[in-house]
């Protein structure tokens, strides 16, 4: 029941802002089902392809796509996260969480000060 509930708060929080995986899935699995940090990206990054399928079609009735751009954005990123998920892998699993942490922090301060 509490995957499916960080499920709909991330469907929610993905329409609305554009945010789901890594700021809502990862932090939720981590703080309200104790996972390993690990597990929840993954996990997180396995659950945004479902969600992002779902938010495409559905801005996309709006008009709202630009798949030019979206492609600009999307194919470098598929190339990073091969090398990313490598670095993870290496990297002890609390500098993970904390650079995370830290992470969160800075956007939500640029946010605040913006």
């Amino acid at each position: 029941m509490r995957l499916v509930l960080i499920g709909l708060l991330a469907g929610f929080f993905s329409a609305l802002f554009g945010v789901g995986g890594g700021t809502i899935i990862v932090p939720l699995l981590l703080l309200v089902c104790s996972w390993e940090a690990r597990s929840a990206t993954a996990t997180s990054l396995a659950s945004i392809g479902i969600t992002a399928v779902s938010g495409v079609i559905a801005y996309a009735i709006h008009g709202d796509v630009r798949a030019e751009y979206a492609a600009l954005v999307g194919l470098p990123a598929a190339v990073s996260v091969a090398w990313a998920t490598a670095l993870q892998q290496r990297v002890h699993t609390r500098v993970l969480e904390l650079s995370f942490a830290a992470f969160l922090l800075g956007i939500a301060v640029w946010l605040f000060v913006k």
